[in-house]
């Protein structure tokens, strides 16, 4: 289920996803069952982009410096599927949280045991090292890969059905 980015939950691409597309663009609405299946891929990982939201949420925040990192790095997840090009698939990625504090890689520094560092404030000499939510994506998603994996793979074989219903 690795791949991409180390951070994104993701469904490998295989031949029964490459087929699909291939008979999708045969189809004279090729495009609008392209963005069906899409759309259909995206809603069956709704629950665990939730999910993940939801556990970085449940950081513990010390101070109440704004702009609010937990909601902007929670804002910046969601699932993402592409059909054909260099990579198919779907995932659920926690993307860059560019303008947050001068902290792009927000989501995955909050995500490691190791943290990050950053300058104290006003004081731009002394440095701390600070930890968030150890590993608060990829807990979101223990124990529910197959769960995942498997509604993904219901939303290619309705379109598969869906398509040979047409031709039959």
């Amino acid at each position: 289920m690795a791949g991409g980015p180390p951070f994104s939950l993701g469904i490998e691409t295989h031949d029964g996803l490459a087929a699909l597309v291939r008979a999708i663009r045969a189809e004279e609405d090729g495009k609008a069952l392209r963005k069906d299946l899409a759309k259909n891929m995206r809603d069956a990982l709704r629950p665990g982009a939730q999910q993940a939201k939801d556990s970085i949420m449940a950081m513990v925040s010390t101070q109440g410096a704004m702009p609010a990192l937990r909601s902007s790095i929670a804002r910046k997840i969601r699932p993402e599927v592409k059909l054909g090009g260099r990579w198919s698939g779907a995932r659920v990625k926690a993307f860059k949280t560019k303008n947050i504090r001068g902290f792009p890689n927000a989501p995955k520094r909050t995500n490691r045991a190791s943290g990050w560092r950053h300058p104290v404030w006003g004081n731009r000499d002394q440095w701390v090292q600070q930890r968030g939510k150890i590993e608060w994506f990829d807990r979101s998603f223990t124990g529910r890969e197959a769960l995942y994996k498997q509604a993904v793979n219901q939303a290619m074989e309705d379109m598969a059905r869906r398509i040979a219903d047409r031709a039959g």
